[in-house]
C-alpha cells in the first residue's frame, strides 16, 4: 500500500462529539504499551505520528489518523495501566463503549497483544467484549521479534487457545522492527478500501 499523505485529523476525549465520517474506519485496541503507536507509525510510514513512549497510559484519547483521504484509522484508548484509577479507566472504557456504539464506518477492530505472554485478565475482557458488540477482531500480535522464530507456531496456539479463537479467526504476528505482518494487516484494510482491487 503506498501512502501519500496522513494527518491527525480529529482528537476526541471523553466529552468530545465524535465525528460522523464517510470513509472506512479501522480500530486499534491494547494495552497500553503493547505496541499500538508502533503499529501505525509502521502503516503509515511515518517514525513518530502516534507518539511512542516507555510510559504507559499516554493514549487517552480516540485520534483518528486520515490515510490518503481514503480511510481513517482510529487510535482508541490503551486499557489495562495499572497507575490509573479506576474511576479514569472507567472514562477509557466509556470513550471505547461509546465509540464501538455510534461509529457507522468502523469496519474492523484490531485487538492487540504481546506475543510472549498469555493474554491477561485486561485483554480477555477486551476482546469478549468487543465480540458481545457484535466484532469479530482481528489479533495483532505484537513484539514478535522477541522470541525465537522456533517458538512462533507455540506462541500463537498460546494466543488462539487463551481467546477461544476460531479457526477462522485472524491472528498476524506483527514486529514493528522487522515489519512482520505489515503486509497482512494493508492487504486486510485494502479488502475494504479498494474491494475490487483485492478481488483480481
Amino acid at each position: 500500500m503506498k501512502i501519500k499523505n496522513v494527518e491527525l485529523e480529529c482528537v476526541c476525549g471523553i466529552t468530545s462529539t465524535l465525528p460522523e465520517n464517510e470513509l472506512p474506519e479501522f480500530a486499534f485496541a491494547g494495552k497500553s504499551n503493547v505496541g499500538k503507536s508502533s503499529l501505525i507509525n509502521s502503516l503509515v510510514q511515518r517514525k513518530s505520528l502516534a507518539r511512542t513512549s516507555s510510559e504507559p497510559g499516554k493514549t487517552q484519547t480516540i485520534n483518528y489518523y486520515n490515510v490518503n483521504k481514503e480511510f481513517y484509522l482510529v487510535d482508541l484508548p490503551g486499557y489495562g495501566y495499572t497507575k490509573a484509577g479506576k474511576a479514569e479507566a472507567a472514562k477509557w472504557g466509556r470513550m471505547v463503549e461509546n465509540y464501538l456504539h455510534t461509529s457507522k464506518q468502523l469496519k474492523l477492530i484490531f485487538l492487540l497483544i504481546d506475543i510472549r505472554h498469555e493474554p491477561g485478565k485486561n485483554d480477555l475482557q477486551m476482546y469478549e467484549w468487543v465480540v458481545y458488540q457484535g466484532y469479530r477482531p482481528v489479533i495483532i500480535a505484537t513484539k514478535a521479534d522477541k522470541i525465537k522464530r522456533s517458538q512462533l507456531a507455540k506462541h500463537k496456539k498460546m494466543l488462539r487457545d487463551a481467546l477461544g479463537l476460531k479457526q477462522e479467526d485472524v491472528l498476524i504476528p506483527f514486529s514493528s522492527v522487522s515489519k512482520q505482518g505489515l503486509e497482512d494487516v494493508y492487504a486486510l484494510i485494502e479488502e475494504y478500501v479498494n474491494p475490487a482491487v483485492s478481488e483480481e
